[in-house]
Parts: structure tokens; sequence; C-alpha cells
């Protein structure tokens, strides 16, 4: 017991575990980091990060017995021949889709932070206040004050490129330099504020280095080439995983033990004393199960598989699973609506060309229902925005022919325009998680039942993303306008959020302000599981933000004898 015996324990060497160990080991806490896939260390363990495009097999294409094989995984954008080995198979770990559902997942040390969009928008104020606003759900327990400096002390780490654009809606955060935007981008841009008050068209915000900093350099990293195949890893460091800066740096402290492989079943609750002592973990190879005991456990295994752990954690005090009084854990999940995009073209500056590439897009910050309910629908959406020249290239031929054409690239002087929505999702009891009473996995645990659907505020949502872009896209002068009902299913955002979430009271939620259980107070949830409502902005700083708040206030709890 003594040698499995550690100040803390880390569930899932993701985003935010990464984060936690950080915290905890940086500041002389033994923690045990836990994570049921294999090892993957930056540099060593990325296996196609040079290939050129020649050197597959494919051409970076799937065959078509890998789509029929994996239709959940192959539906995933990145889920291509270069970054394929970072998904988790079909058949390898089954889930019980009670409603279509597609479980995207990464089983390894760093997680899906190897594989990320790598976008980083800050919350705002409206964003918290949303669900008391509106009375649906419960209210958060904390606020944009709460989170501002965790947001900016996680930047300064991780290194955010964006603009300062002054938008209350979308706060300003910590950035490196941006990329430049092409002259299509600054037109609509532009545009909107010439006839939009509320309406904004700013430079995304992501998670890549555009200029040196001294700790950017005691990470090892250097500046992003955007080479735009991240999905592989980068050798450079130019984007932030977990892999190259989190787990290195929590390492070096000589205080964290990094145990891959490790299959959590359960957390263990100890009766007598009242409080969780830590975790039962099986060998993912050996399937031999090992119990390891800690003063306090964050449970950062990813949205769906925190419910799982925490629902499979049953005692004679928690029949139900750890903390689940309430019989709410597992219910609320919400995710993005990915579902509605519209393309267009444009035909002016006939002239202008763009070369290279960054590796982000542009952004239309949420304008609906944003100080007021305004629409006949609850929350609002966020969109992407994109624009590219149109080449026309001839293909024909063979040989040194073909080889010749194929340099003879020709600018038609029509620009194509995009956008996609990205839309909250309302959090409902009936969209849940559950344990199946019959099917297990081959580690013993049950799998899980996932019942999640979309409803009519959604389809209310996507209407208004047409009708409203449409608007802004015609007020433009873009030309050839086209939406489209991508159908996609849920979970296909990767956004998946709630089941055991924030709250200021025990009858209605599962975690406090400082996102421990509520019945459990030494264990803390931190990833995707604790959100009260999604927003519609991308999750993942706000994860990074909240698990940093959490892990130094548990700090401040240990280092008072408190928990």
């Amino acid at each position: 017991m003594k040698s499995n015996t550690f100040d803390t324990i880390v569930v899932g060497a993701g985003m935010s575990g990464g984060w936690a160990a950080k915290e905890f080991s940086e500041q002389g806490f033994k923690t045990l980091l836990l994570e049921r896939g294999p090892n993957v260390e930056h540099l060593k363990d990325y296996p196609t990060t040079n290939m050129q495009p020649w050197e597959f097999k494919h051409r970076g294409r799937l065959t078509a017995q890998d789509m029929e094989e994996n239709p959940i995984a192959s539906s995933c954008y990145a889920y291509r021949e270069d970054a394929k080995h970072f998904f988790v198979k079909d058949k390898e770990h089954p889930y019980v889709q009670k409603k279509p559902f597609d479980w995207l997942r990464g089983y390894q040390v760093g997680g899906k932070s190897i594989m990320w969009a790598r976008q980083v928008q800050r919350w705002s104020q409206y964003d918290f206040e949303g669900p008391a606003r509106d009375g649906f759900a419960v209210d958060w327990p904390i606020r944009y004050n709460d989170l501002e400096p965790w947001y900016t002390y996680v930047e300064q780490f991780v290194g955010v490129s964006g603009n300062k654009d002054g938008l209350d809606t979308l706060p300003d955060g910590d950035f490196l330099k941006p990329w430049e935007s092409n002259v299509v981008e600054e037109y609509f841009s532009a545009e909107m504020k010439k006839h939009y008050d509320d309406r904004h068209v700013i430079y995304g915000r992501c998670a890549h280095l555009t200029e040196s900093k001294p700790q950017f350099v005691e990470q090892g990293r250097g500046l992003c080439m955007s080479r735009r195949i991240c999905q592989r890893g980068c050798p450079l460091g130019g984007y932030f995983n977990a892999n190259s800066t989190l787990i290195p740096w929590a390492l070096k402290t000589g205080n964290l033990t990094l145990k891959p492989n490790s299959v959590v079943h359960s957390v263990l609750y100890d009766e007598t004393l009242q409080k969780a002592i830590g975790v039962r973990v099986i060998d993912a190879k050996t399937k031999e199960s090992q119990d390891y005991f800690a003063k306090v456990v964050f449970v950062t295994a990813a949205t769906l598989n925190t419910n799982l752990i925490l629902l499979n954690s049953k005692s004679k005090r928690f029949p139900n699973g750890l903390g689940n009084d309430n019989g709410l854990m597992g219910k609320y999940i919400a995710f993005h609506n990915y579902r509605a995009t519209i393309n267009a073209q444009y035909k002016g500056f006939p002239d202008r060309i763009i070369e290279g590439a960054k590796p982000t897009s542009h952004y239309v910050p949420r304008f609906r229902n944003v100080y007021k309910q305004e629409t006949d629908f609850l929350r609002g959406y966020a969109a992407g925005f994109g624009a590219s020249p149109e080449r026309e290239t001839d293909r024909e031929g063979f040989g040194q022919n073909l080889k010749d054409q194929l340099l003879q690239t020709k600018e038609t002087g029509v620009w194509n325009v995009n956008s996609h929505m990205m839309g909250e999702t309302i959090p409902k009891a009936s969209n849940q998680v559950s344990l199946d009473h019959e099917k297990v996995d081959e580690w013993g645990i049950p799998l899980l039942n996932i019942d999640v659907d979309y409803d009519e505020n959604d389809e209310k949502m996507i209407q208004d993303f047409f009708e409203q872009f449409t608007e802004m896209f015609t007020k433009a002068g873009f030309v050839n306008i086209q939406t489209n009902d991508n159908k996609r299913r849920p979970g296909n955002d990767i956004h998946e959020m709630g089941g055991v979430r924030m709250g200021k009271d025990p009858k209605t939620s599962l975690l406090n302000g400082w996102n421990q259980l509520h019945e459990c107070k030494n264990v803390f949830v931190t990833d995707g599981a604790c959100m009260t409502s999604t927003s519609t902005q991308n999750p993942s700083l706000t994860f990074m933000a909240i698990t940093a708040r959490a892990a130094n206030y548990a700090i401040e709890q240990m280092k008072k004898e408190l928990i």
C-alpha cells in the first residue's frame, strides 16, 4: 500500500488531466497520472509527422475497409491515414447508442489534445449568466471574473495567437501576434461593421506559437510553421498539446508518476472515513487489478468516461455512483450543433491571391439572445468564416505533360467563401448516459448507454443561421449562396459536456463552485463533465482554466489539511 500511495491521483492524461498534474507536481505534491491508453512521447511517438504525401500507401486517404469497420471514427475530419492511429477504433471500445451518437475518442497519453482543432476562445460574463437569465438548467456557481485570471494563466503557458478585438461578448486574452487575414476576410469584416452593430468577423484565436517567449523556449517549443498537419503531432511544438508541454513539465519536477495502459475502474470510497481514498485500476494488457491511494482525486477522463467512472464508483453510501445522491449524474448532457453550413462566391478583388496558409479561420462571435431573449429559440450560435481563391488546374494527360499542366494553376478571379454554425444545445434531463446492466467491456466495466439527440430548439437555431447568414452574405455582395444541413450526428462536434454539472444547490447539481463533489469533497471533476451549459465557444480553454483554478484551490486546502 505504501508504494501505491500518493498525495494526488489524476485520472486521464489529456488536456485537463495534464493541467492538474502540472499544478500538483510543480508545487511539490507526489502525483499519479493514470491513462488508459499507451504512452505517446513528444517527438518520439509521432510516426507520420514528417512524411510526404507520396510516402503514404493510400496518399493519405482511408480504405473502403477502414471506413466500413470504423463508421464512427472515420466520420471525424482528422481520422485519415496520417493520424488514424491516435483514434479509438469502433470495434475495440464499443458503447450502446440509444440514439445515434458519434463518440470520438483518443486513448493515449495526451488524449485528443494531439488531434484537436486548437481553437481557443474565452467565455464572457453573458455565457456564465445565460442559464440564470433564461431560466433553463441551473445557475453557474461561478462567473467570468472568477475565471479571468486563470484564462490568462493558461494562455501564457499555452501560447494563443489572436487580436485584441475589444468585444464584451468575447473577452480579449493574453495574445501572441496573429497571422494576416486575406483581402476577402478583411472585406467581409468591414461590411458587417457597416451593416450591423452587433456582428463581428474577427481573426480566430488559436493555440499556436507565432512568436517566441522565454516560457516557450523553456518548454522546448519552436514557432508554428503553419504546416496544417497538426493532427499528426508537431515535432516543433508549434501548437499546444499536453505531450509537448504539460506532461514533460510535470515529469521534470520529479514529483509525477505517469502510468499508461491503466484503465480506471472506479473511485474507492471509505465508509468509515466518509471520503474517497483512491482508485481501482485494471491493467489494459494483463487485466490485473490494482488499487492506488491518495488524499485527493481529480477525475478528468473526458466527459463521457468521467461520467462512466463515477457512475461505476458504487458503495454502500453511494449505491448509484459516487456523489450521486440526487440521481442527476449522467443527465443534462449537451454538445455543439455543427449541422448548418453556408457557401457562396465573391467576384471582387480578381487581381488578388493568397500565398502560404494559416492554421485557423475567422470567427463570428454569438450575436443572438446575448443581452436578452429575442428569438423563438433559446441561446445562440457562433460561426466560423473563411475565404479562398478558386483556382483551375488541367489534370488531363499523362507523364511529363500532366506534370507540366499541374504546375500551371490558373487564377479564376473568383473567391469561395464559407461559414459553419457552432450552436449551443440546451442541457436536458432526457439527454443522458447510463451504465448498461448486462454488457461489459473486456476489462469487466459496464458499457456506456448514450441517449442524446437534437430537439426543436436546435432545428429553429439552424433555420435562423441560414436566414441570418444568407442576409449577411447578400449584403456583402456574395453570389451563388447555398445552405446545407449536413446531418451530422450528435457527438461529431467532439464537444460533449455535462453529466456531472456544477451548481450552487446539491439538490440540482453534483459539483460546487470549486469543482468538488458536493457529497465527497476530496474528489474533483474539471473536464467537460463539469459544465453546466455549453455556450458557443470551443470549450478546451475553459476546461484548462477551470482545472488550473480547481487544482490550486485543492492545493491550498491540502496545505491547510482541510481535505
